[in-house]
């Protein structure tokens, strides 16, 4: 990317995203305009109120100005199965649950958790959040001209809490009661304290009733769902592409919310090998954008004729959003990954600077923990009075540093990685390992230490798994690599059949109820949760719950950095490197965000607010 642009970009965002942080301490007081006597509301904020006042224009990062038209093309890993991307089964297509379908409210990206209202043109609750009611726009239809109705929400709440993915019946587990209350209102009780579950009735997918009936909604896959979405499904060949046109129709074009966005006619997702396949499409024109995850890659390899013919571009699109955590996984479910000192001499005998020097030049910082990053982290050193605090009850079952401070370790960068070995050594003999006559590692018993990494293929992690089984070796440590296509690999992990695997949860501003799916008891045993570390940890379940129950920003980031330090202690994840700006390439006549939203290159951003411009 031209760096004056860069740099635009920069300040953009710097301009844009300092009064938000700045303010996240600010905004103690409860959310105005959703109590008694306050009124509806056009909008819900997790703390505060919007910033967006009632009647506003359009959405900060959406340029009302933008010509619609053309055609994006993008690319997938891997492969799907399915239509349905609202159940366990099967492996979904793209875009269908972002651009076919619709929810009661539409997320902002430039605020933490904030919501508007899309199906429903207004919501209110009591100041307790125990309750929340929305009321439905009059002239809400579904692709095929039908209305959106109170009974399609409700059908299509309680379908999803019964039939549908973990992550809808984990929420559905605190609803009391769903109830119409007029002609175009609907309200949802809850069944236990937990302030961010207004926001989250707000997200589900609606769907249309009619089009379900004498279907068994968990195991369809393969019907074209009909939504009030702004897309329709066009073309699908399956495993291979799906193509969405955008609905002319789309009741929704002319709501100030959707202004500037939505601008693309034609989104088209087409299904590669791996990663490199899909390279070698974008540089031959197969493809219009393009996101590169290796800095080194990023400066040498985009010198490719369209590139330097000026037909590509490439740009640098800061966040403000928290590192997430990606590494490899230890299944604590297998006994050998019980102990949590085998997982810290694991994590020592990943020598991450060399690794990171060798595959991205030293540039990528490492991840440090999993909320990096961003205000919610936690700090170095001892917790603070109020997080200490939090963590206070359990403090008998929690893992040396949650209280104390726990770092990743680091080495000196070369090769050897002596100092962390021989660390590493230590703590497995402490756990009941020692070498034998022939360098095996092994326990009292004589139970070779070996251990089964799974990767899907392609996967971004098989250069850095084999720098890292060469480590292991003088350990007397020798795993097996376990190289699965895509549906291999997506079934055994839904079913926590591997040893060690690759891993990334992306984490954001306003972590709330998802930690459940992520890190909670459930997952230990029912399938299809992102626990795929096996953690079952009360501290963790009771930091989310404080998150939930929180009343401002003090209590909620004091929350978050306590789950943090559960998290990161727990010696779960052998972390590599996050990038603070997305890389993009994309075709020239593509353009993206003038204004970076506080998320960046995120979904919901890309390609909602981008647009395409005809060659003069």
């Amino acid at each position: 990317m031209r760096g004056s642009v860069f740099f635009h970009r920069l300040s953009a965002l710097t301009l844009a995203v300092s009064p938000i942080l700045a303010s996240l301490g600010a905004q103690a007081e409860p959310a105005q305009g959703i109590g008694p006597g306050a009124g509806i509301t056009h909008g819900i904020a997790m703390y505060g109120t919007p910033a967006l006042p009632e009647g506003f224009a359009h959405l900060p990062y959406a340029n009302p100005q933008a010509p619609k038209g053309g055609t994006l093309r993008m690319g997938e890993t891997g492969s799907f199965d399915s239509l349905n991307p609202w159940v366990l089964a099967g492996r979904p297509a793209q875009g269908i649950s972002s651009y076919v379908t619709e929810s009661l409210m539409l997320r902002s990206y430039d605020e933490p958790f904030t919501l508007y209202g899309l199906l429903a043109e207004s919501v209110t609750t009591d100041p307790e959040r125990t309750w929340v009611e929305f009321t439905l726009r009059p002239e809400a239809r579904f692709s095929d001209g039908a209305p959106v109705t109170v009974e399609d929400v409700i059908w299509s709440y309680e379908t999803l809490g019964t039939a549908g993915a973990p992550r809808y019946q984990n929420a559905w587990g605190k609803v009391a009661k769903i109830e119409q209350t007029g002609e175009r209102s609907l309200r949802i009780t809850f069944s236990e304290q937990n302030r961010e579950l207004a926001l989250i009735m707000g997200l589900r997918p609606v769907l249309e009733k009619a089009q379900w009936q004498g279907h068994d909604f968990a195991t369809e896959t393969q019907m074209i769902p009909v939504g009030s979405g702004p897309y329709v499904i066009d073309r699908v060949d399956m495993g291979r592409v799906i193509t969405l046109k955008r609905n002319a129709d789309w009741w929704a074009k002319d709501l100030p919310l959707t202004q500037g966005l939505q601008n693309i006619d034609t989104l088209r997702w087409d299904y590669f090998g791996d990663p490199n396949a899909m390279f070698e499409a974008f540089k031959a024109g197969d493809l219009d954008l393009y996101r590169e995850g290796n800095p080194v890659k990023w400066a040498r390899d985009y010198t490719f004729p369209a590139m330097t013919e000026g037909l590509v571009v490439k740009e640098e699109i800061p966040r403000a959003t928290p590192s997430g955590i990606k590494g490899l996984v230890m299944n604590t479910r297998k006994p050998i990954f019980a102990d949590w000192r085998v997982r810290e001499a694991l994590i020592r005998a990943f020598n991450f600077e060399f690794i990171n020097t060798t595959l991205t030049g030293g540039v990528e910082p490492r991840i440090s923990s999993y909320f990096g990053n961003s205000p919610l982290a936690l700090q170095p050193g001892p917790a603070s009075e109020k997080v200490a605090a939090l963590l206070e009850p359990f403090k008998a079952e929690l893992f040396p540093g949650t209280v104390e401070g726990y770092a990743f370790p680091a080495s000196d960068g070369s090769p050897s990685n002596r100092r962390n070995a021989r660390a590493a050594l230590k703590l497995l003999a402490e756990a009941g390992w020692e070498a034998d006559a022939a360098g095996v590692l092994k326990n009292g018993e004589g139970t070779p230490f070996t251990f089964e990494i799974v990767l899907p293929q392609g996967s971004e992690a098989q250069t850095i798994v084999d720098i890292y089984v060469e480590a292991l070796r003088p350990l007397g440590i020798f795993p097996t690599i376990t190289v699965v296509d895509d549906a291999q690999f997506q079934a055994r992990k839904n079913g926590y059949d591997f040893d060690m695997t690759w891993f990334w949860v992306a984490t954001s501003l306003s972590p709330g109820n998802e930690q459940y799916l992520y890190w909670g008891s459930q997952g230990v045993t029912e399938p299809g949760s992102r626990n795929l570390m096996g953690m079952n940890s009360p501290a963790a379940e009771a930091m989310i719950a404080a998150m939930l129950d929180a009343r401002d920003t003090d209590d909620f980031t004091a929350a978050v950095r306590a789950l943090d330090r559960v998290l990161t202690a727990g010696r779960y994840v052998i972390p590599v490197w996050f990038s603070p700006v997305s890389r993009v390439a994309h075709t020239r006549n593509l353009h993206s965000p003038t204004v970076v939203p506080l998320y960046g290159d995120w979904p919901g951003v890309t390609p909602d607010a981008w647009w395409i411009e005809a060659e003069q």
